[in-house]
């Protein structure tokens, strides 16, 4: 007895241990040491709760016998302990109840210190944001909030000790890694920065591009830094070049002077920028603002009706910025990213003066001969209005019209470019519109060319071919330049080749294609039918097969213009695109009109055509093969020609197969039927090869797909 007495005192005396160390813990200032008490008190009542359960139902032995539970008694000890427990147990829930309450409140916190930084308030925006953690120390997204807000006063070591207790609260927050390497990167803690960003992508493969955007943040911030030193070095030791950078930037620095001062300044600054050494001192010594904060350069830059003198000079600052950014990304970076200069560029590329627009496209393009410099032009520049400028430049005849649509072109392969086009496509539809409109006589025909095909590209894109297609307007302008082509379709073949490309590009939205405006675009294909260049007539043929399913009259008007006979030259002669195009017109065809049947009888009398087509590969080929030979059983005496043949095995094959376009299948069983009905000695080929029960199953196969 007296030893069951010891050991129950022994438990409770551990019970008090262990229960005022997780009331310790409970109160600790760190939030994760607090969490892990939370949830160990909560396991220690589920315990007590199942000793309690078992309690009830145990029994109690001896040598000889085995008696009903009885309500043991408790000594003081056990009731003191008991007692304290369930006082943990009531704290506990209390906490949860205030947990909750908290919850909300640092929610409501969080809102006003992101409206507060949304405002740029960003002082009190970490108010708010202490004040939710007041309330709860251990939400995560206070704490990368509050360290975004110091990183944006530049309070970098700050910013880090929560990203820390971030991380502390979630060792996987890919947000905190994120801001703690860009205070690190701030701080020119390059190694730990790249450490973080790496972490990001070890926790996420999926950010691989993000994570690879503020890697080369890093490299290339930390190759600035080696060049500065590199300068600073040089411009300690003396060197000639290094000290005259120095001092002809202190020189231009002087207000007040004339226009020509600065213009001479400049150009003989300009033929010192021949390394990266003195480039990296141009940017150290101030050079971007000396030279954009000056007034009267800036009043040369506004000027709209520039003498000579102002020409020279914003030429001249044209040409310095390209020397400067000559294979220097730092200066790139603090040359756009200006809002001022980043304003500045797409205006002067629209400027009135040439030689101002000239040195504006090459700045330009040397800008976007690099995957930085293209994604600094993306995210930096008013793209309206340099979309507007660029374009401008199909009024010049020469290369420079070219060079225009080739810088366009790089900026429109980019994945940035291409989100910021489908979010702005309203403002930048009446641009693609005017540019459709020109006259090929008079316009640049290959520059015009590239235009064209950037946007037939561009209208890959689902949702951009919809916004394309409700513009009537921009339909209008394709059909348009279609018709002007057509007038010396030699001349123009290029551009009429890149327009089909765009049009059926457009056509792939069938719902948006209206009747009238396919009846137009499909009388104008047919036309192009007549063509001797292979490659429009193809696509002539591709958009005639996207436009003819919207509008019965324009298959009556391609019957009447002898289309059955132009597809099955093209099923004969043409390649494996042409074919493509062709059976798909002759489904269409055959599949609404009996003179079209008809005819593909007539001239594939023993449907070896067909026949070969339903053996190919190209599951849509063989579906639109299938269907138009079952619309050709439709004329009496048609199937009687096949009874030499395997039709019936081959039809039966695809419509019992597992093609991965349920309208093969579909069109061959259907095939297979009519086939049947025009002629009983198919049904008993199909009876022999237990056709019925695959058909049976293949078709119930489709409709419940």
């Amino acid at each position: 007895m007296a030893d069951d007495q010891e050991k129950d005192l022994q438990k409770f005396l551990k019970n008090v241990d262990e229960i005022t160390n997780l009331i310790q813990e409970m109160n600790s200032d760190d939030p994760v040491v607090q969490q892990k008490a939370v949830l160990e008190t909560e396991k220690r009542l589920l315990l007590m709760e199942e000793d309690e359960e078992e309690d009830e139902c145990r029994t109690t032995l001896n040598k000889t016998m085995i008696s009903p539970p009885q309500a043991p008694e408790k000594n003081a000890d056990e009731m003191n302990s008991e007692a304290f427990l369930a006082a943990v147990e009531k704290d506990a829930k209390e906490r949860a109840k205030k947990r909750r309450e908290n919850k909300v409140l640092a929610d409501a916190l969080k809102e006003k210190g992101n409206e507060a930084f949304s405002k740029g308030d960003y002082e009190t925006a970490i108010l708010h944001y202490s004040e939710g953690l007041e309330k709860l120390k251990d939400m995560k997204v206070l704490y990368t909030n509050r360290a975004q807000a110091y990183i944006k006063l530049g309070d970098y070591q700050k910013a880090l000790v929560d990203c820390e207790w971030a991380l502390k609260c979630d060792e996987k927050y890919t947000k905190a890694y994120f801001h703690m390497g860009k205070a690190h990167l701030a701080l020119k803690n390059y190694s730990r920065s790249r450490e973080c960003y790496k972490k990001i992508l070890e926790i996420d493969p999926k950010l691989q591009t993000q994570v690879k955007d503020y890697l080369n943040q890093v490299d290339l911030r930390e190759k600035a830094d080696l060049q500065e030193k590199e300068a600073l070095e040089l411009l300690d030791s003396g060197k000639n070049t290094a000290v005259t950078t120095k001092n002809l930037l202190e020189t231009l620095s002087k207000p007040g002077q004339i226009p020509s001062f600065y213009a001479g300044g400049i150009e003989i600054l300009t033929e010192m920028m021949t390394d990266a050494t003195d480039r990296t001192l141009f940017r150290m010594h101030n050079g971007f603002s000396i030279i954009s904060d000056n007034e009267v350069i800036r009043r040369c830059f506004s000027t709209a009706g520039k003498d000579a003198v102002e020409e020279t000079v914003c030429v001249s600052v044209l040409r310095l910025w390209q020397a400067v950014c000559n294979e220097n990304e730092e200066n790139q970076r603090l040359l756009v990213m200006h809002p001022d200069r980043g304003r500045l560029l797409p205006s002067l590329l629209a400027s009135r003066v040439l030689a101002v627009r000239q040195q504006s496209l090459a700045l330009l393009l040397q800008l976007a001969q690099t995957e930085h410099g293209r994604g600094l032009i993306i995210s930096h520049l008013d793209l309206t209005r340099l979309l507007e400028a660029l374009v401008s430049f199909l009024d010049f005849s020469d290369k420079k019209a070219n060079t225009a649509m080739g810088l366009l072109t790089d900026l429109a392969q980019e994945e940035r470019f291409q989100v910021w086009f489908q979010a702005n496509l309203p403002d930048v539809l009446p641009v693609l519109t005017g540019i459709l409109k020109r006259d090929p006589k008079v316009t640049n025909s290959s520059a015009l060319c590239q235009c064209v095909s950037i946007m037939g590209n561009l209208s890959a894109a689902p949702a951009t071919r919809r916004h394309m297609l409700a513009c009537e307007e921009f339909g209008d302008a394709c059909l348009g330049l279609m018709v002007r082509c057509e007038e010396d379709v030699d001349l123009f073949k290029e551009i009429t080749y890149t327009l089909l490309g765009l049009m059926m590009n457009l056509c792939l939205q069938s719902t948006f294609v209206s009747e009238v405006w396919a009846v137009q675009v499909s009388r104008r294909c047919l036309s192009l039918l007549n063509s001797q260049d292979g490659g429009i007539l193809t696509r002539a043929a591709g958009v005639l097969s996207r436009t003819l399913p919207s509008s019965l009259k324009g298959v009556e008007e391609a019957l009447r213009a002898g289309v059955v006979k132009k597809m099955m030259r093209f099923l004969k002669t043409g390649g494996q695109t042409a074919s493509l195009y062709a059976i798909k017109i002759l489904a269409i065809c055959t599949n609404s009109y009996h003179e079209a049947r008809e005819e593909v009888i007539r001239l594939d009398k023993k449907f070896s055509l067909l026949m070969k087509l339903l053996r190919v590969e190209a599951e849509v080929v063989v579906g639109n093969a299938a269907l138009c030979l079952g619309n050709c059983m439709e004329v009496p005496g048609a199937a009687s020609s096949l009874l030499k043949t395997d039709v019936v095995q081959v039809l039966l094959k695809l419509a019992g197969g597992d093609a991965q376009k349920t309208a093969v299948q579909l069109n061959a069983g259907i095939a297979l039927g009519k086939l049947c009905t025009a002629e009983p000695r198919f049904a008993a080929q199909l009876r022999e090869l237990h056709g019925i029960e695959i058909l049976n199953s293949t078709m119930k196969y489709i409709n419940d797909s």
